[in-house]
C-alpha cells in the first residue's frame, strides 16, 4: 500500500500547501487544488472500494463518521468554544453557519448567505467547510453510485462505469459553465456545479480497476511516466500561481486543473520505488491533510486581527495548523499498539472538555445577525448601491445603442460589398468543353477563380481535381461544376465529391440537352439532400434564346458565354445575398428578443428596501427608485426614456402605501406606455383596474411581515416581495 500511494502523497501535499497558501493570501490560484482534492476523493473512493471483497454500507459509513465527520465535529466546537473566549471577535452568524456544517450543507448556505469566497474577508471561520460539506454529501451517496455502476460493469461491460462518470462529468461541467454565466458563485458552491472534478476521479477510478491502470507500471513505461508526472506536476503548479478567480480564464482554470489532476494521479500510481526518508516526511504530512484543512481556516480568523507582523504572523498560522493538526490527528486515531498513551489520553481528555464546552457555546449562542440590520442604515446603503448600478446600466445602455448602430452600419456596408465579395473570393470552376467555351468571361468576371474544364469530359475526373487542389491548399469557398452533357455519373461519385468538398459550396449546372442524356431531374434531386448543394437551373435560363447557342444547342458563342457567366455569378450572389440577409433577420431578432428581457423598476422605498434582493434577481435591470415619487415625475421620467427611445420592454411599477398614485393616474402611466409589458404590484388593500397591465395584489402576501411602522417591510417580507416579483416576471421570460 506504502508503495501504491508514494506519489498521490505528494500530490495530497502539494495540494494541502496549495489551499493554505491561497488562504494566507499569497497565491491567488490555490483555490484550484480543491479540484486535485476531489479528483483524488473519487479516485481513491472507487479504488479502495474495489479492493474490498464484499462491500458494507455499514463499515463504510462508520469509517466515514470516525474518519471525516468526527474530527469536522471536534473541530467546530473547539472553535466555537475558543470564540467565546474571545470578546473582541464579533461572529454574528454563529449559530446557522455552524449549524449548516454540521448537517453538511454549508456550500449552500453560504451561497443564501450570500458570502464571497474570493473577496478573502475573513468574517467567518467556518468560510471553506463548503468543501467538506460537498464531500460528505459525495461519501452519502457514493455506496448506491458504486455498486450500482459496479454492477453494470460486472454485468455488462467494464467500460460502462468509466464512460457514465465520464459522461455525469462533462454534464457537470456544463453546469458549471451555466452557473458561472449567471454568478461565480452558484458555480463555485454548488454540488453538482463542483462534481466534475469529483466524477474524472470516479471515471479513472473505475478504468483503472478494471483494467490494471492500463499496464503503466511496466518496467519499460518507469522512466518515461515519471518525467510526465513530474511535468504534470509543474503544469498544475504553474495554473495554481497564475491562476486567479477574478480571470476570465476562471471556468478554463478549472477544468484544466481537474484534468491535469487527474493525468497526473493516473501517472502516480505507477512508481513503485521504496519509501525514502523524503517520501516518509511527505507522507506523514500528507496523513495530516484533512486535519490541516479543517484547522487551518479557524486559525487564521482567531489571529487575523493580532497586531503582529504580517510575515511573523503568517508564520505562526502555519506552525500552529501543524501542531494541533498533528494533536487531532493522535487523539483521533485509535490503535491498538499506539505509542505514548499516557500522552495521548491526556490530550484526548483535553479535547473533550473542548468540544463540550463548544457544544455549551453553541446551544447558548444567540443570532445576532438580524438584530444589525437596522431600517435605515438598510434603506441609506441600498440607495447608494442602486444609484451606483443605475450609473453603470446607463453606460452600458450607451454602450449597448452604440455598439447595435456599428453592427447595422457594418452589415449595411457588408450587402454593399457584395458583389465585390463574390467575384474575388477563391473558387474553382471545373468541367467540360460547354465551360470550355466561356473560360475568358468566367476569368475575366471571377479574379480569383481556378478554372479546369476539357472536352468529353464526365464528372469521374473531378474527385482527383479537388484532391489536388485541397493538397495545394488551392481549393476556395465555392466550387462550380458542368457535367453532365457527356452522361450521369453514380451517385457514390457524387456522394464522393460532397465529401471532399467538406464545408464549400458546390454549384451545379443544368445541361441543354437533357432529352438525350436524362441528367438534370437527377441532379435537382440529388441537390435537395444536401444543405451546401445548389443548383444553376443553366438550361431553364437559356430557355428560348436561340442566339446562345451553336446549332448543335450546346456549346456557347459571345452572347451565350455571356448569360453563361452571368448565370453562374447571379447564383453565387443569391445564395451569398441570402444567408447575408438570414443572418441579418437573425440578428434583428435576437436583438428584439434580448429587448424583451429588459426590465425596468419605478418605485420608492418599497424597492429600495428590497433592493438587495432584487438586484441579485435582476442584475441588469433599469431602477429608477426615488422615495419621493410622485405622479408628475413618474410620468415626466417615462417621456424623458421614451424620447430617448431607452424604456424597456417590461416596467414594472411598485410602491408602497405612502404613495398616493390612484387608479386614473395608474392608466394614465400605463397608456403613455402602450405596446410595453407592464406590471403593477399593488400593496393596499384597495384594489386596482387597470387596462392592458398585469396588476398583482400582494397586500395579503406582505401584511404579516410588515414593520412596526407598518409601511416598511421586514427581511422576511423583502423575499416575499422579491419572489413574487420574480414569479410574475421570470415565467413570462421562460
Amino acid at each position: 500500500m506504502k508503495k501504491y500511494y508514494k506519489d498521490l502523497n505528494l500530490i495530497r501535499f502539494f495540494s494541502c500547501v496549495a489551499v493554505i497558501l491561497y488562504h494566507l493570501n499569497i497565491i491567488k490560484g490555490g483555490f484550484l487544488a480543491v479540484c486535485t482534492f476531489f479528483v483524488l476523493t473519487g479516485y481513491l473512493s472507487c479504488v479502495s472500494a474495489f479492493k474490498k471483497d464484499k462491500f458494507s454500507f455499514k463499515d463504510y459509513y462508520l469509517n466515514k463518521l470516525k474518519h471525516l465527520y468526527l474530527p469536522l465535529l471536534v473541530v467546530v466546537f473547539i472553535t466555537i468554544g475558543v470564540v467565546a473566549l474571545i470578546p473582541s471577535i464579533n461572529w454574528l452568524n454563529l449559530k446557522p453557519e455552524s449549524t449548516s456544517v454540521l448537517l453538511n450543507y454549508n456550500n449552500f448556505w453560504q451561497l443564501n448567505a450570500n458570502l464571497d469566497y474570493f473577496t478573502r474577508h475573513v468574517d467567518s471561520p467556518f468560510m471553506h467547510f463548503w468543501y467538506i460539506s460537498i464531500l460528505l454529501q459525495f461519501d452519502l451517496i457514493f455506496p448506491i453510485l458504486f455498486l450500482l455502476l459496479k454492477k453494470l460493469g460486472d454485468k455488462i461491460s467494464k467500460l460502462l462505469p468509466t464512460i457514465i462518470t465520464f459522461a455525469l462529468g462533462i454534464a457537470s461541467i456544463w453546469y458549471f459553465h451555466k452557473c458561472n454565466s449567471e454568478n461565480i458563485m452558484v458555480a463555485y458552491y454548488n454540488t453538482f456545479a463542483r462534481s466534475f472534478s469529483i466524477f474524472f476521479g470516479l471515471s479513472l477510478g473505475f478504468l483503472h480497476a478494471y483494467y490494471d491502470k492500463l499496464n503503466l507500471r511496466k518496467a519499460d513505461h518507469q522512466i518515461v511516466t515519471k518525467i510526465l508526472f513530474y511535468l504534470l506536476l509543474l503544469a498544475l503548479t504553474a495554473l495554481i500561481i497564475f491562476g486567479d478567480a477574478a480571470s476570465s480564464y476562471f471556468e478554463l482554470h478549472m477544468i484544466l486543473a481537474t484534468v491535469v489532476s487527474t493525468i497526473l494521479i493516473s501517472y502516480a500510481v505507477v512508481n513503485q520505488n521504496k519509501l525514502t526518508i523524503f517520501d516518509k516526511i511527505i507522507k506523514f504530512l500528507s496523513d495530516l491533510t484533512y486535519e490541516i484543512y479543517l484547522v487551518q481556516y479557524p486559525i487564521i480568523f482567531v489571529l487575523e486581527d493580532t497586531l503582529i507582523d504580517a510575515n511573523l504572523k503568517i508564520a505562526l498560522i502555519i506552525v500552529l495548523t501543524i501542531i494541533i493538526s498533528y494533536i487531532l490527528h493522535l487523539c483521533l486515531n485509535f490503535k491498538k499498539d499506539e505509542k505514548a498513551k499516557i500522552v495521548r489520553w491526556i490530550l484526548r481528555i483535553v479535547v473533550l472538555v473542548a468540544t463540550l464546552f463548544g457544544i455549551y457555546e453553541y446551544i447558548i449562542a444567540v443570532d445576532h445577525t438580524e438584530e444589525m440590520k437596522m431600517l435605515e442604515e438598510q434603506l441609506a446603503q441600498n440607495k447608494k448601491l442602486m444609484e451606483e448600478q443605475q450609473a453603470e446600466y446607463e453606460a452600458k445602455l450607451a454602450e449597448e445603442k452604440e455598439k447595435w448602430a456599428k453592427m447595422m452600419e457594418d452589415l449595411d456596408k457588408g450587402e454593399a460589398d457584395l458583389e465585390k465579395l463574390i467575384t474575388e473570393m477563391p473558387m474553382a470552376a471545373i468541367g467540360d468543353s460547354v465551360m470550355l467555351g466561356a473560360q475568358i468571361n468566367l476569368t475575366s468576371k471571377f479574379k480569383n477563380l481556378y478554372f479546369n474544364a476539357e472536352i468529353s469530359r464526365t464528372c469521374y475526373v473531378v474527385n482527383d481535381i479537388l484532391k489536388q487542389l485541397i493538397k495545394k491548399n488551392a481549393l476556395g469557398d465555392v466550387v462550380v461544376l458542368n457535367f453532365g452533357a457527356n452522361g450521369d455519373c453514380s451517385e457514390a461519385t457524387k456522394d464522393t465529391i460532397l465529401k471532399t468538398i467538406g464545408d464549400r459550396k458546390l454549384f451545379w449546372l443544368t445541361v441543354t440537352n437533357d432529352k438525350k442524356v436524362h441528367f438534370n431531374d437527377k441532379i435537382k434531386a440529388y441537390a435537395e439532400k444536401h444543405d451546401n448543394m445548389y443548383i444553376i437551373d443553366w438550361a431553364e435560363i437559356s430557355k428560348g434564346h436561340k442566339e446562345y447557342f451553336y446549332s448543335d444547342g450546346l456549346h456557347l458563342p459571345a452572347p451565350g458565354r455571356i448569360a453563361y457567366t452571368e448565370a453562374i455569378y447571379n447564383a453565387i450572389y443569391q445564395v451569398y445575398l441570402d444567408e447575408f440577409n438570414a443572418k441579418k433577420e437573425e440578428l434583428l431578432k435576437k436583438h428584439e428578443e434580448e429587448m424583451k428581457t429588459k426590465i425596468s423598476f419605478y418605485g420608492n422605498e418599497l424597492l429600495i428596501n428590497a433592493f438587495d434582493n432584487l438586484k441579485v434577481e435582476f442584475a441588469d435591470a433599469n431602477y429608477s427608485l426615488n422615495k419621493d415619487f410622485n405622479f408628475d415625475e413618474i410620468k415626466a421620467e417615462l417621456e424623458k426614456n421614451i424620447a430617448a427611445d431607452n424604456l424597456t420592454y417590461k416596467i414594472v411599477f411598485a410602491f408602497d402605501t405612502s404613495s398616493k398614485l390612484t387608479n386614473e393616474e395608474y392608466q394614465n402611466l400605463v397608456d403613455l406606455c402602450k405596446d410595453h409589458e407592464i406590471y403593477i404590484f399593488n400593496t393596499s388593500k384597495k384594489s386596482l383596474n387597470v387596462e392592458n397591465a398585469k396588476v398583482i395584489d400582494i397586500y395579503s402576501d406582505i401584511k404579516n411581515n410588515l414593520m412596526a411602522d407598518r409601511l416598511h417591510l421586514t427581511d422576511k417580507g423583502n423575499e416575499i416581495l422579491t419572489s413574487k416579483i420574480v414569479e410574475n416576471l421570470k415565467i413570462i421570460e421562460e
